[in-house]
């Protein structure tokens, strides 16, 4: 963290409680017949999506933890770009059943998909779900080519708090004690990402995740230095909630001119990553896009 960034002064802060639980909540926003159904939705095309695909799934990558991830899509003599993805769920919920919904579409356009499994909260704190998701990069750097992966084309994305966990991957100086290069992780793709987390310490999301503020500014990628800006698209659905909207376009902007700011017309924060199924769409598109490009 920045030793000039006051950790106590923060976008929001003079916010309610009440007004901080409805910015971030966004699973009252939807409802919950509609985030049970899309919940669901995640699994069967998930489920769909791996269906006879190649692959090595259930592969521990972090000794220390015991945590697998799968790696679907690749082919029989040759090294595919990758395109790890981080899920949501708050850092206490879903898994990587329920993150493999782009394998296909991305198996047919070359590309390799990764998915992780990270220890839930408050089992594990954030700062030990961060170094798993570290150390799930620095596998696929160390062992992506015996699984059929370059390790030097490597696209990280997530959604919400796969979102923070991307960009946590996106940050400086954490690199170099895994023995990786600073450009690891060549392009990212967080979707709907929390990237300053100070103001979860008023929500109801610190009942699991039981952080104070100073440990939410250390674990703030929007505070955190990156000599080293890798292409980015910060991808967020028009209709998220407000804080999400909020901290998107401002991660946007501090990351500068590496950026582009994606707000998704007539998507929700549960619906949007889930037009990475569809190569038709502007976000597979968008992504395909990082995944190609030198």
């Amino acid at each position: 963290m920045d030793d000039l960034v006051d950790p106590e002064d923060w976008p929001g802060r003079d916010r309610s409680d009440a007004e901080l639980d409805a910015a971030y909540n966004v699973r009252a926003k939807a409802g919950e017949e509609l985030f049970g159904r899309l919940m669901v939705r995640y699994r069967e095309m998930s489920d769909a999506a791996v269906d006879g695909l190649p692959g090595h799934p259930g592969v521990v990558y972090d000794e220390a933890s015991g945590e697998r991830l799968d790696v679907w899509g690749v082919a029989e003599g040759d090294l595919r770009p990758a395109f790890m993805f981080l899920h949501g769920g708050y850092w206490r919920a879903l898994s990587r059943a329920d993150s493999a919904f782009m394998a296909r579409m991305l198996h047919e356009q070359g590309v390799a998909t990764v998915v992780p499994d990270y220890t839930l909260a408050p089992e594990a704190t954030l700062e030990e779900i961060v170094r798993q998701t570290r150390a799930a990069v620095a596998w696929v750097y160390r062992h992506g080519r015996e699984h059929g992966i370059d390790p030097g084309r490597l696209v990280v994305g997530g959604s919400s708090a796969g979102g923070h966990l991307t960009a946590m991957t996106m940050v400086g100086g954490w690199q170099r004690g895994l023995g990786l290069p600073e450009d690891v992780v060549k392009a990212a793709m967080p979707f709907s990402g929390l990237f300053d987390i100070r103001p979860l310490v008023r929500v109801y999301v610190n009942e699991w995740l039981g952080l104070d503020v100073r440990r939410a500014a250390a674990l703030s990628p929007e505070l955190l230095p990156a000599e080293r800006r890798c292409r980015t698209v910060v991808a967020v659905a028009e209709h998220d909630g407000s804080g999400f909207l909020e901290q998107s376009r401002r991660f946007a902007r501090h990351w500068g001119p590496a950026a582009e700011l994606m707000v998704v017309e007539g998507r929700d924060h549960f619906d949007v990553v889930l037009d990475l199924a569809d190569p038709a769409s502007r976000v597979s598109r968008a992504l395909l896009g990082l995944v190609r490009e030198p």
